[in-house]
């Protein structure tokens, strides 16, 4: 088998990937390791910036998304049982945000790869990557029963943070940065109509929370725990008692409960590897780097790194202009540490610090009230959390 881009991975990133390049007419094949019914059921972050959107609005993919996806105007931060309003849109010349789950864009990319006739296969079992710094970097594997060897002229890693792409680097070539943090996200799915018609973020005593939402009858919430906290000393009674707690505002403001759908707890760390690519490989999405959820930059990161690699590719294949391709990793690396730092400014001043003398507390409470009473400190929180322009 030879194609011309092989991306190992059916995630976000890979799916946007691959239908960018079928609109350029560039052949590609998609490698999964899991399930249809598998990718398309994740549940994971359901927050598009507006470049996203309008990425997706170019490329043809946002019929559903427009018509069942939620935008949001403005999100809300809660502290001291007050609510203050950041107005996105009126911040930022009419930017806003759209909820829209995950599984439901990947369903929307798989249905159009699946439309277009281009190879995607599913099960994928044995990946591994070869010849990556030649001209022919090959992806051998075993699908239905058979081996496998599909050679390309270009490879992408868009196989997340656990995939074979990023290891598949030889030792000494990346240099990794990260952190953990200090805490965790118990997530819950539930069969409930959001009690909020933008998103919460609560500052609080006890710890952070976040009222999301999914659809107008299902809600996604959030609570901060330790990354060490097991789920199952938390049955529904108990989650939805914090949530009241964390989320309580003196307006009289009431949450909603409901049965819960599904439940995971989530430790909140950053990670970035440096560079991006090797030879013919490029990484993207969450196989070079992984941000806080505080911010819900993650698939929208997975997107604009992507567009990038599009284009670079597209300029090789037209008119043989390689500088994109050369240029990937600093490229994609501006977007990243601003994302990451955005990220972390956001969760440093939401959530609980392990904080023993009270000085990083009183800190958090001068960094809230800033945000709430200055308009250009308002604005900046508005225009990364919208998302910056791609360029």
């Amino acid at each position: 088998m030879r194609t011309q881009v092989g991306i190992v991975g059916a995630g976000p990133a890979g799916l946007v990937l691959a239908h960018l390049l079928h609109l350029a007419g560039i052949e590609s094949v998609v490698l999964e390791d899991r399930s249809r019914a598998h990718v398309e059921g994740r549940i994971r972050a359901g927050v598009l910036e507006q470049p996203t959107v309008d990425l997706l609005d170019d490329a043809g993919v946002s019929r559903r998304l427009h018509r069942e996806g939620l935008v949001h105007h403005g999100i809300e931060i809660r502290f001291d049982g007050l609510r203050h309003r950041i107005a996105l849109s009126d911040l930022t010349d009419g930017k806003a945000i759209t909820i829209y789950g995950q599984a439901e864009l990947v369903k929307d990319l798989i249905a159009v790869r699946l439309d277009s006739g281009e190879p995607i296969l599913f099960e994928v079992e044995d990946v591994r990557l070869a010849g990556l710094d030649t001209d022919d970097p090959s992806i051998s594997f075993r699908s239905a029963g058979r081996d496998e060897t599909l050679t390309c002229d270009y490879i992408a890693g868009c196989d997340g943070f656990h995939g074979i792409a990023r290891p598949s680097i030889p030792a000494g070539v990346l240099r990794t940065f990260e952190r953990d943090y200090p805490f965790a996200w118990l997530g819950i799915l539930a069969a409930v109509a959001p009690s909020t018609d933008e998103l919460i973020y609560a500052a609080h005593d006890r710890g952070f929370a976040l009222h999301s939402l999914r659809s107008p009858t299902i809600s996604r919430l959030y609570l901060q725990v330790s990354p060490d906290e097991d789920i199952e000393a938390w049955p529904d009674d108990r989650i939805w008692t914090e949530l009241r707690t964390r989320l309580a505002a003196n307006d009289g403001w009431t949450l909603a409960d409901g049965p819960v759908l599904d439940r995971a707890i989530t430790p909140l760390r950053s990670f970035v590897a440096e560079p991006m690519q090797y030879g013919r490989l490029f990484l993207a999405g969450d196989a070079a780097h992984i941000v806080p959820a505080t911010g819900a930059k993650g698939l929208n990161l997975a997107v604009s790194d992507v567009r990038a690699l599009a284009e670079a590719i597209v300029a090789r294949y037209r008119t043989g202009d390689e500088s994109g391709l050369a240029g990937y990793t600093e490229r994609c690396l501006r977007r990243v540490w601003r994302v990451q730092d955005f990220s972390w400014w956001m969760s440093s001043m939401l959530h609980l610090l392990p904080d023993g003398d009270g000085f990083g507390h009183r800190l958090q409470r001068a960094q809230l009230d800033w945000l709430v009473s200055s308009e250009s400190a308002s604005r900046s929180l508005a225009e990364n959390y919208v998302g910056l322009p791609f360029s």
